[in-house]
């Protein structure tokens, strides 16, 4: 159990007193729906609200006894309802209770979770619109591959946390279901209408084919997209990282004064929390199995999904919550290096544009093998001398004969800017313009 990370708002709903007071309403709500049907008198509801209480001691000191958390439950409210207790849980079995509530939670949890996605997503929409402009080297396996704009790493991560909320809303409309519909839900001792009653009430729906328990096909599904969404967290956290790297040092995760890093060496600047984000993300994915053998149960119900339920749902909540909050921080407060991007992209002495010079000598006329052969010669000279890949080119006689003149073609192709005129583009085609574009529409 992971409580250590819970954040006040989402440890709310997963304390034992919002579920036995999510139990409790249902109760309540069960009974309403009696009195509106004509079928107990219309005063018991309002009695009930005003007499029952939630007796947490009193619960654990019967489930003591009973080896039962619902029947506990029941017990203590009985004991305080006089004779109106004999309308409770009238019809119902415990996962009626059980799983109606915990819908509920989960729908609030996924709510909460929506919030914390909105602000992300408007920290990573800042610093790309930030860093729109600000050239770096882009990595295809872990190498350095061509020119690109800092901003568009933050874009990405942007545009996925935008599917990850419509993912999760969708996720949370396939949790909003509840069932009242009885031991094997056929509705054999309630009628369908009190269960609309209360899944209404509460702001769900009614399960349209429950068995004992709503199927779990649904808390898979929910299960899945946050450990998706857990993956995006962890996305953010690694390429931080790796940027994070002396060797490479872009960015850096913020560190703050007074702050340590190693107990042996005190140079030691350590992206502790994006390093937490990825571990966490591994916690994550382990719920996903488990929820996915939740869903095959025997016949129409056994609890052997309860037990890993009581553990999985609180805790990839919660976790998910704490991983939301720690990247939306760690992109907040990430210190980016623009200088040191500069630094890098020199590093492989212009091997970057190789490209560059292989696409214009194919628009020259030069077949493309040809023309791939040549360069790359002249780049695996770099690779082994060091010496800038402009010299390497040129050196090269077939390179003299098709760009002709003083090497100025050569030259112009040595420049990072033509490799930008669409990253304006990409940005508006996200819903991004430039603020000069703002202020003139």
């Amino acid at each position: 159990m992971i409580a250590r990370y819970s954040r006040p708002a989402m440890a709310a709903i997963w304390s034992e007193e919002a579920k036995f007071r999510l139990w409790l309403e249902i109760e309540l709500l069960v009974c309403e729906a009696f009195a509106r049907q004509g079928w107990i008198p219309q005063e018991v509801p309002q009695r009930l609200r005003q007499r029952l209480q939630i007796r947490p001691e009193r619960i654990a000191e019967l489930e003591q006894k009973v080896r039962h958390d619902v029947i506990a439950f029941v017990r203590s409210l009985s004991e305080q309802a006089g004779e109106d207790g004999r309308y409770l849980h009238f019809g119902l079995t415990s996962s009626d209770i059980v799983d109606t509530a915990l819908a509920v939670q989960l729908k609030q949890a996924g709510e909460l979770l929506l919030q914390d996605l909105a602000a992300l997503e408007e920290v990573l929409k800042k610093r790309a619109q930030q860093y729109r402009r600000t050239l770096c080297v882009g990595r295809t396996h872990g190498v350095h591959a061509e020119p690109m704009a800092f901003g568009l790493k933050f874009l990405s991560w942007r545009e996925e946390c935008r599917r990850n909320q419509q993912r999760l809303r969708g996720a949370v409309e396939e949790i909003c279901y509840g069932k009242l519909s009885g031991t094997v839900g056929t509705y054999t001792q309630l009628p369908p209408e009190v269960e609309a009653y209360v899944c209404e009430r509460l702001g769900l729906r009614p399960e349209p084919v429950a068995t004992q328990v709503v199927p779990r096909d649904r808390h898979a599904y929910f299960v899945s997209l946050l450990a998706l969404i857990a993956g995006m967290c962890e996305r953010i956290a690694l390429e931080i990282r790796h940027l994070h790297r002396t060797e490479v040092r872009e960015a850096e995760e913020y560190f703050a004064a007074g702050q340590q890093g190693s107990s042996a060496m005190p140079h030691k600047r350590n992206p502790i929390h994006a390093e937490r984000i990825c571990g966490l993300a591994r916690l994550m994915r382990s719920y996903v199995l488990v929820a996915l053998e939740n869903i095959a149960l025997w016949h129409e119900r056994d609890i052997s999904h309860s037990s890993t339920e009581r553990v999985i749902l609180p805790d990839a909540t919660i976790a998910l919550d704490y991983m939301l909050a720690l990247t939306t921080e760690l992109v907040e407060t990430l210190q980016v290096y623009p200088e040191r991007m500069a630094q890098n992209l020199e590093l492989t002495h212009g091997l970057v544009y190789s490209q560059s010079v292989l696409l214009e000598l194919v628009r020259r006329g030069v077949s493309r093998g040809e023309a791939y052969e040549v360069v790359q010669r002249a780049a695996m000279e770099t690779w082994r001398t060091g010496r800038h890949f402009r010299q390497t080119l040129w050196e090269q006689p077939e390179i003299r004969q098709w760009l002709g003149g003083s090497g100025e073609v050569l030259a112009e192709l040595f420049t990072p800017e033509p490799l930008l005129r669409h990253v304006d583009g990409i940005f508006e085609r996200c819903g991004l313009v430039l603020p000069s574009e703002v202020s003139e529409a």
